[in-house]
């Protein structure tokens, strides 16, 4: 049934209320995770930091928290999965690598890693809550699809995997060239040897890497279903299989010998990649994925 040829589930009602409330967990969220972080530093800065590495800890498992109910409020209020824009996008991206890192936590000591995820975490939710916001409301008929959110809900998992992947990288290459010159920063000190940094990347990526390749095959039958082809060039559609790309070069060059540090390099190029898919390619260019603002 339609009104004027829109469906009906376009003109359901928006809990205001309920916005409000995720709007306001959303800067309650930066604001707890904000404090995690400069936990985070001092445990790393501070020669006997570790109340404040548990500080961190306590903060960014409250954190996500407040995060996760963020996304709920907001799912509440329009009455559907809350994967819809780039916000929204955003926040669950986020909120996957806060759990990704939490639930690491809870079994190992990855305060030495804090900083380095809840930092990016941050830049998320900070472009979130200011560039992508985006007011709730329903979605099109193109977007009212369960492929959509098996698709999206791939894609900002295995970027939550990605953004740890990241962390670990450039923490191996950090403590890489510490190790070979027998000096470096004094907070690399309570951080893994590179070897332990090289296999722990390693097995981000090997996580990631699966969930984004579904995200290509999800997003390709999703896009069958509302447009009537499975591959149509769009700009987006070309910067995820560029990501994919660079993601297996990693994976290859990383079983590789003597690439070890060039396969690292991969892994940040990858990351790299996503950030300008979300941040550029979204803004400047044109395609089927315009009109969701993902």
């Amino acid at each position: 049934m339609t009104v004027q040829g829109a469906p009906i589930a376009l003109l359901a009602s928006v809990d205001e209320p309920m916005a409000r409330t995720s709007d306001v967990l959303s800067v309650v969220t930066m604001a707890v995770l904000a404090l995690s972080m400069l936990a985070y530093t001092g445990y790393l800065a501070m020669a006997d930091g570790r109340r404040m590495g548990t500080a961190g800890q306590v903060l960014a498992l409250l954190g996500t928290g407040t995060l996760l109910a963020t996304i709920a409020t907001r799912g509440l209020s329009v009455h559907r999965a809350p994967l819809g824009n780039m916000y929204e996008f955003a926040l669950a991206a986020a909120a996957f690598a806060m759990v990704g890192f939490t639930l690491w936590a809870l079994r190992r000591d990855t305060r030495w890693l804090g900083l380095f995820v809840v930092g990016p975490v941050l830049l998320i939710l900070g472009a979130a809550t200011t560039a992508w916001w985006t007011e709730a409301s329903q979605l099109m008929p193109s977007l009212q699809s369960a492929w959509l959110v098996i698709h999206v809900t791939v894609a900002t998992l295995s970027i939550g995997v990605f953004v740890i992947g990241f962390a670990l990288a450039v923490l191996y290459l950090l403590q890489r060239r510490r190790e070979e010159r027998g000096s470096g920063p004094a907070f690399l000190e309570r951080v893994p040897s590179a070897d332990r940094l090289d296999k722990l990347t390693y097995s981000a990526h090997v996580i990631g890497f699966p969930l984004w390749t579904f995200t290509l095959v999800a997003g390709a039958i999703w896009a069958e279903r509302a447009w009537g082809r499975y591959w149509g060039w769009d700009p987006k559609e070309v910067w995820t299989f560029v990501i994919w790309v660079v993601y297996a070069a990693y994976l290859h060059s990383r079983a590789t010998a003597g690439w070890t540090r060039h396969s690292a390099w991969l892994a940040i190029a990858g990351f790299a990649c996503i950030i300008i898919n979300y941040a550029v390619v979204n803004v400047y260019f044109v395609g089927f994925h315009s009109y969701s603002g993902m």
